[in-house]
């Protein structure tokens, strides 16, 4: 239907989370994007026991050399779950030391190529820091678990002095917790002991401050909040020795003392404040009291410990920051509303689609690219995966909010000459972006990232989106080197033979059941496609800048060679056997929906794959953003119904908790923001199809206040946003 004013408040307060029973996954997180901190049913991190991670007895543990182990499809259960209560920031990391010297060297296998032999950092299986790892794959364990991200310290209701430090979770009575989305403030009611407690915590939305406001008579009876350093709760390989940790604590007032953290050699400071009175309780903690019934108290964190500012925000002036940004935040750009809709599943849509909303800005929008669980808990030690950036920010731009996106391009320029290094060491040109990486810009170790491609030509993609959104000249001034030196590598890496262009082994596509395969791999058709339109926009830069085409980048664009075919004419997954298995992600179909229409991919063949990927893929065995893939591609195929049963299929990994969380994994990955990225692309590419003419699905009534950016492509009729 035409797009219509939207009662913002209203479509978002509809589906603030309430929770009303502890829960291992039942948790919410306040952030902003470079510093985050996860609230239990207290609304504090006072129950952590309650939600560590507990391993999944189903596991499959195996080395992971020679292909991915073999998931066990299960029905959904959150009982099989559990989320940590973390703090976590965009810039605490710490390095663990080991019983012997490591050397990048042993990490190294050279792999031979058609220009001679290619080295790879693929000395390292797929375990986890718990599991045994072989001598042969120490180093590049070491390697790609170091560095970690820390947990800063927890904010947790605590007993009276003498008593027990942890109160046990069945002690609280009644809860109703309320995540309140518009103002970004948790809001906890409880009773404990008899008493009823009332608990505020709120996130500044620029600073990396956290404020909570408590109100109970118990506070009169010594119980208080305090602030705690937890050792790091991340597994340790059997060659890493302990963490030494310790904590200096300074006082300036009664009710203002700093702490000076340092874990080995990583050095960070906690400001802690209140209106009431403070005192040590143990080497690493401080509990804030008070003799009234209500406690204020703001932690402010610093990444450098030798800061002397000394000026705190009150919890008021917190609260009042977080309720103007979060107001503003969903007060702009895009709002998409399903009410009217006859189809029983609009309201579950909607809610994910606005909880997603809210996680992205929470996890998705620092200064860095975000890891898979954001600022929430570690997998894969915290690092982040640049594959995945895509999934987490390109909605920002999609939804008129791209300035959020935008707060991660510095990084990349500050990783520009390690992405060149590795070029450089590989024999190419241009710059190389790693798949694993953290602020470092080092590449992990991997026997499986280290030959994916697929996030090479990201970073010109997202550019392009904040190209379309509205930016000019200067933003592509700024922003051109990027895409020059990603662009010089992608020519350089392609081979020639008949006059067309081949992506080579060694190579491991977007669908990474292919890792057995990587010596013999070749033209995945998804980046076959991606690699002939990034370049052609890499040109368009080039000619918005008065730069003229490159030529190189041109021929390779246009003469990529064309996808392979299946005996029923539908798409491979690649050129060289096995050319499909119908498993884990159907990348092909990102040839066309997720990306734009290209020269690559022919519509009607896409529309067939569509169908048997629909019909005989294993989409249990899939994860949470292929299904946005399947929708986008329908939206752009103008199959809007088909988008809508792809978001919403039944599947153990299409599940969306009472959070907005996507679990994926029991014992390890319990949520999944790129699924949740996705689904906000997916909606941008349905609304999009709309504008351009689509009609909407029987049952479903799509309201949207503000487009999504850019505008349909007029190349198509039921072309999406993107």
């Amino acid at each position: 239907m035409p797009a219509s004013t939207v009662d913002r408040r209203r479509l978002v307060r509809r589906h603030n989370p309430v929770l009303t029973a502890a829960h291992p996954t039942a948790a919410l997180t306040l952030g902003n994007g470079d510093a985050a901190l996860t609230v239990d049913i207290t609304g504090l991190q006072t129950f952590p026991d309650a939600h560590e991670l507990v391993p999944d007895p189903h596991r499959v543990a195996v080395a992971g050399i020679d292909g991915l182990p073999e998931q066990r499809v299960r029905v959904f259960d959150a009982d099989d779950f559990q989320i940590p209560l973390r703090t976590q920031s965009s810039w605490g990391w710490y390095r663990t030391r080991t019983t012997r010297e490591f050397d990048r060297d042993e990490t190294v296998t050279r792999y031979d190529t058609a220009r001679g032999a290619v080295p790879y950092l693929d000395r390292m299986g797929l375990q986890r820091a718990g599991d045994e790892i072989a001598d042969e794959f120490a180093a590049g364990a070491w390697f790609h678990y170091n560095p970690r991200r820390a947990h800063l310290g927890r904010l947790a209701l605590t007993p009276p002095v003498g008593r027990p430090d942890r109160i046990d979770v069945t002690a609280v009575r009644d809860p109703r917790t309320e995540l309140d989305l518009w103002s970004g403030r948790v809001h906890a009611q409880f009773v404990l002991e008899g008493e009823s407690v009332t608990v505020t915590t709120v996130a500044h939305p620029e600073k990396d401050v956290f404020a909570v406001s408590v109100e109970s008579p118990l506070l009169q009876h010594g119980w208080g909040v305090a602030w705690i350093f937890d050792t790091q709760p991340d597994d340790f390989a059997t060659f890493e020795l302990p963490l030494e940790e310790s904590t200096h604590w300074e006082r300036h007032t009664p009710g203002h003392w700093t702490a000076r953290r340092r874990i080995e050699t990583t050095a960070y400071r906690v400001d802690m404040s209140t209106n009431g009175g403070l005192a040590l309780r143990g080497a690493d903690a401080t509990v804030a009291t008070s003799d009234g019934e209500r406690l204020e108290v703001v932690v402010s964190l610093h990444a450098d410990d030798s800061v002397d500012d000394l000026r705190q925000p009150t919890y008021g002036q917190v609260a009042r920051a977080a309720e103007t940004w979060w107001e503003g935040y969903w007060s702009s750009g895009v709002a998409v509303s399903f009410e009217g809709s006859d189809d029983e599943r609009a309201t579950e849509l909607e809610r994910r689609v606005v909880l997603s909303q809210y996680l992205a800005a929470v996890n998705s929008a620092g200064s860095t690219p975000p890891a898979e669980t954001g600022l929430t808990y570690n997998t894969w030690t915290g690092k982040f995966h640049l594959e995945m950036h895509w999934w987490h920010a390109a909605h920002f731009a999609l939804w008129g909010r791209g300035h959020l996106l935008e707060r991660s391009l510095g990084w990349y320029h500050s990783a520009l000459d390690a992405a060149r290094s590795t070029a450089d060491w590989q024999g190419y040109r241009g710059a190389r972006w790693p798949k694993q990486t953290d602020p470092s810009a080092a590449e992990s170790p991997s026997n499986i990232g280290v030959f994916l491609v697929w996030q090479q030509p990201h970073i010109i993609h997202l550019l392009e989106l904040l190209r379309q959104e509205g930016r000019g000249s200067e933003f592509l001034r700024t922003h051109y080197p990027l895409v020059e030196a990603t662009a010089e590598f992608m020519a350089d890496f392609v081979e020639e033979r008949d006059g067309a262009f081949h992506l080579p082994p060694p190579i491991i596509p977007a669908q990474e059941s292919y890792l057995a395969d990587r010596r013999t791999n070749a033209d995945p058709t998804f980046e076959l496609a991606y690699w002939s339109w990034a370049l052609e926009v890499a040109n368009e830069w080039r000619s918005q800048l008065g730069l003229g085409v490159q030529p190189e980048w041109e021929r390779v664009a246009q003469n990529m060679t064309m996808p392979t075919l299946l005996d029923d004419g539908t798409y491979a997954a690649l050129r060289t056997p096995p050319h499909l298995i119908r498993k884990d992600h159907p990348s092909m179909l990102m040839g066309l929906g997720w990306l734009p229409p290209t020269d690559i991919i022919d519509a009607d063949i896409m529309s067939e794959t569509l169908d048997a990927v629909w019909d005989r893929w294993d989409l249990q065995s899939s994860w949470g953003w292929d299904y946005p893939v399947m929708a986008m591609t329908a939206a752009r195929l103008g199959d809007l119904a088909l988008a809508f049963d792809a978001l919403l299929l039944p599947s153990p990994k299409n599940e969306f908790l009472a959070n907005g969380h996507n679990p994926q994994i029991p014992g390890f990955l319990s949520l999944y923001l790129p699924a949740n990225g996705g689904l906000l692309s997916a909606i941008a590419h349905i609304v999009g199809a709309i504008r351009a003419g689509d009609r909407e699905p029987d049952g479903w009534r799509v309201t949207y206040d503000g487009a999504p950016s850019p505008s349909p492509s007029p190349s198509h009729a039921a072309a999406a946003a993107v």
